[in-house]
C-alpha cells in the first residue's frame, strides 16, 4: 500500500533489518532526557526527580498530576536537541495546547480555534506515531473544548484534590472486611482531636503536614554543622583571591609586581604572575607589620 516505506523491512545480507521509528531514542539521548527531569518547587507537584530511575532509564510511579506537570512544563525543555525537528514540531504544539486550555481565564471565542488546532495536532501525530499509541485517551483531547464550554475553565473540574483525599481515606482502612466503617471511625477521631487542639497552643494538630521550611523561617537550622578541613594550599588560594578583590590591597599588589619586574627584567608575564601568586602573601604580611612602610616610596624604588 506504500504506507511508511521507511519503516518496512529492509534486506541486510541474509537477514532483514527493521528500521527504528523517528521517535525512538538511543541510550545516550534517553540518559539526557532523564537528566533533564529536575526537582520542582515544593508543593508545585511531587518530587518528580525521585521518580526517575537512572539505572533503568524510566519514569516510574507517575501520578496523574505528575504527568500534567511533565506535559505542560518539563517536556518542552527535555525534548530539545533529542528528538528530530519534525517530531518536536508536533509535540511542542501539543504542550502549548495544554497550557492554553489550563489557564484560569479563557476567551470563549478562542475555543473554536483550539478545537481545530487539536484536530490538526492529532492528524500530525498519526504521521509519526504508531497506531498502538492512539487509544481513547488520546482521542478525548478533541472533546476538551466542548467540556470547557459546558463546565467552564478546566481547572475547576480537576480531580487531583479528590484523588489525594481518597488516598488519605485509603490509609484509614484497618479492617478490610468493613472499609467504610474504618474510614468513618478514623475520620471522626481525627476531627475530634483537631477540634481539641484549637484550645491547646502547645499541641500540633494531627494529620497536618509541616513544611520543611517552617523551622528555617523561625530562625532554626534544618541541618547540622559540617566542618570541612582544607589543606594549606587551598587556604592560601582563598586568601589570595580575597586580597585580589579588595580595593585597599590593590596598590600593594601593583607595588609587588613592579618590584618583581625590576628584580627580574628578562622574565615574561606568565613567570612574573606565577611568582607573584607564590610570594605575595608572605611579602604583604611582612610589609604590613612594618610601621614605617611607605607604599609610594616602594613604587618609586621599583
Amino acid at each position: 500500500m506504500g504506507i511508511r516505506l521507511e519503516l518496512q523491512l529492509q534486506p541486510h545480507g541474509k537477514r532483514a533489518y527493521l528500521p527504528p521509528t523517528c521517535h525512538t531514542l538511543l541510550k545516550s539521548k534517553t540518559l539526557s532526557f532523564c537528566g533533564c527531569i529536575v526537582q520542582v518547587p515544593q508543593r508545585y507537584s511531587s518530587n518528580i526527580k525521585s521518580l526517575v530511575s537512572m539505572q533503568d532509564l524510566k519514569l516510574m510511579g507517575l501520578k496523574s498530576h505528575d504527568c500534567h506537570v511533565l506535559m505542560q512544563d518539563l517536556l518542552l525543555v527535555a525534548i530539545c536537541g533529542i528528538l528530530p525537528k519534525n517530531v518536536r514540531q508536533v509535540i511542542t504544539p501539543l504542550c502549548i495546547f495544554f497550557n492554553a486550555i489550563c489557564r484560569k481565564v479563557i476567551d470563549p471565542n478562542s475555543l473554536y480555534e483550539l478545537e481545530n488546532e487539536a484536530i490538526i495536532i492529532l492528524c500530525k501525530l498519526e504521521m509519526y506515531f504508531l497506531p498502538s499509541f492512539f487509544d481513547i485517551m488520546v482521542h478525548l483531547i478533541v472533546h476538551l473544548m466542548r467540556e470547557i464550554r459546558i463546565c467552564g475553565p478546566i481547572f475547576l473540574c480537576w480531580m487531583y484534590q479528590v484523588e489525594r483525599c481518597m488516598k488519605i481515606f485509603k490509609g484509614y482502612v484497618k479492617n478490610a472486611y468493613r472499609p467504610e466503617a474504618s474510614i468513618v471511625e478514623r475520620y471522626i477521631a481525627e476531627e475530634a482531636s483537631e477540634f481539641c487542639t484549637t484550645y491547646m497552643s502547645e499541641v500540633e494538630a494531627p494529620g497536618v503536614p509541616k513544611s520543611k521550611h517552617e523551622a528555617m523561617c523561625e530562625g532554626k537550622g534544618t541541618r547540622g554543622v559540617r566542618v570541612v578541613q582544607k589543606d594549606q594550599h587551598e587556604v592560601l588560594q582563598a586568601h589570595l583571591y580575597i586580597l585580589n578583590n579588595t580595593d585597599d590591597v590593590l596598590p600593594y599588589i601593583d607595588a609587588h609586581k613592579m618590584l618583581l619586574k625590576s628584580m627580574n627584567p628578562r622574565a615574561n608575564e606568565k613567570w612574573l604572575l606565577t611568582k607573584h601568586n607564590k610570594t605575595f602573601l608572605k611579602w604583604f604580611k611582612d610589609k604590613i607589620g612594618q610601621k614605617d612602610f611607605d607604599i609610594e616610596e616602594l613604587k618609586w624604588l621599583a
